[in-house]
């Protein structure tokens, strides 16, 4: 999603201060401006530079849109808050995981000083210091990790045994499967200590032979080894997606996830539906139907309506009724939000979450249209799926799972009281709430609540 930098930062002497670094000329280096990496979230740490809109060289006006950066919400326009000349790009386009503040281009007042903001002159002073630490600390983690993903017991017995260190071994199995063999070379080449080496003597008799099949790979597994080589292809995340990633785990691992499940009756509410459509030409969609449910729902079990207060430690009451939406989008899941929902018509819901849907679909919400919200909702009945347990996105405490309606015989009470089977619609719904915020029973009186809402659908409309 692209929304204007200028939307996120809504002062511009602020925005400078974020995004630019002035430096004044000297002997060396003229008059310049260096453009930072900016902090456009309170989670983002750093970003990708998506797109270039300038080359180096362009004039730059007020407002221009000088490149694109995916951040851990979103993809934001960067523009221009003065005039000048982009003389230099340093963190091209592609370039990935650029640290908040670290230099991603710098520009001139005039163009003449262009040729003089040379690699040369800045940007080796500049970001080869920025680029030396990580180098030297990815060299040094990689002499110390290891070379196999797999290791054999007996392998694994030797080096236990020879106190070696695992991580200087080579592997030669398949499937990079550290073998007997291999440990057995390396006490040969006299690359251990000389304990080792006198022990060897003793151990070599009984491994050898064994070694030997170790070392030598049979052809079956060699060719299994290409062909799974050859069948799967790594695929690259975006920034958004690495932060869902990173979230959905932080939430399962960190919020003590209640599950509560409850299955409704549609047949009204499909009846309602269709009384809208039919007679009075109104469309709206069984989620829309069910986001006005769960907002009334919430109003009338505000305990619900709760996040857990990490700084205080106890539940902090919300006091507005902000639903989010779960929209699958190329780039990864969204959940733009229906703010107030509670005190919206169906109509005005259902034209709402159209117009949500679709900006969240094309990347052009706005960071105000994503960030926040008190309760989610997540419907794959369309899909079609019965029945799932969803995470919980925090802050929130809750988020309700929706299901596909499905036909089931039960029995039905008549008019006269008498009983009799009948095909009726059912959906299950599954609500997965931090058990911290509420307990079982809040959760019940919520469902309660919310099944009472979606059977007699004319509370919708009070």
């Amino acid at each position: 999603m692209k929304v204007p930098l200028s939307s996120v930062f809504k002062t511009g002497p602020l925005s400078e201060k974020l995004n630019e670094v002035r430096c004044f000329s000297s002997s060396e280096i003229p008059a310049h401006i260096v453009l930072t990496m900016p902090a456009l979230s309170p989670t983002m740490n750093q970003g990708n530079i998506a797109k270039w809109r300038k080359k180096e060289g362009d004039k730059i006006d007020v407002g221009d849109v000088i490149c694109e950066i995916e951040t851990d919400k979103a993809t934001l326009e960067f523009e221009s808050l003065e005039e000048g000349f982009l003389a230099k790009i340093i963190a091209h386009e592609g370039a990935k995981d650029v640290l908040v503040g670290q230099p991603i281009a710098i520009t001139v007042e005039d163009p003449n000083d262009i040729k003089s903001v040379s690699v040369s002159t800045f940007g080796d002073s500049e970001i080869k210091e920025e680029k030396t630490a990580p180098v030297k600390l990815e060299e040094k983690e990689s002499s110390n990790k290891s070379t196999w993903n797999r290791i054999s017991p007996s392998a694994k017995l030797l080096i236990t045994e020879f106190g070696l260190d695992a991580s200087s071994i080579k592997a030669s199995g398949p499937r990079g499967t550290l073998l007997k063999g291999d440990v057995l070379a390396l006490i040969k080449s006299g690359g251990t200590s000389s304990k080792a080496s006198d022990l060897l003597p003793q151990v070599l008799p009984i491994t050898s032979q064994s070694s030997k099949v170790d070392s030598q790979p049979s052809p079956p597994l060699s060719s299994d080894y290409s062909h799974h080589k050859d069948t799967y292809e790594d695929l690259p995340n975006s920034q958004i997606r690495k932060v869902i990633a990173r979230r959905l785990l932080e939430s399962k691992q960190n919020t003590p996830h209640l599950y509560l499940s409850s299955d409704v009756t549609l047949d009204p509410l499909i009846t309602f539906r269709n009384i809208l459509k039919e007679q009075h030409k109104v469309k709206v969609s069984i989620n829309d139907i069910i986001i006005k449910a769960v907002a009334l729902a919430l109003k009338s079990v505000p305990e619900a309506n709760a996040y857990w207060n990490d700084e205080k430690g106890d539940v902090s009451l919300c006091d507005s009724i902000d639903i989010s939406i779960a929209v699958a989008t190329d780039k990864g899941l969204m959940t733009p939000i229906v703010r107030n929902a509670d005190q919206k018509s169906l109509v005005a819901i259902s034209l709402e979450v159209k117009e949500l849907a679709e900006k969240a679909r094309i990347g052009k919400l706005a960071p105000a249209q994503y960030q926040g919200g008190t309760f989610s909702i997540s419907n794959l009945g369309m899909f079609p799926v019965d029945h799932f347990c969803a995470i919980i996105n925090p802050p929130q405490a809750c988020i309700l799972a929706v299901g596909r309606g499905n036909k089931v015989v039960e029995a039905v009470v008549d008019s006269d009281g008498t009983e009799r089977p009948a095909s009726v619609t059912k959906m299950q719904l599954k609500l997965s709430a931090d058990h911290r915020v509420f307990d079982g029973e809040i959760g019940g009186k919520f469902l309660s609540s919310l099944a009472l809402n979606l059977t007699d659908v004319q509370r919708l409309l009070l």
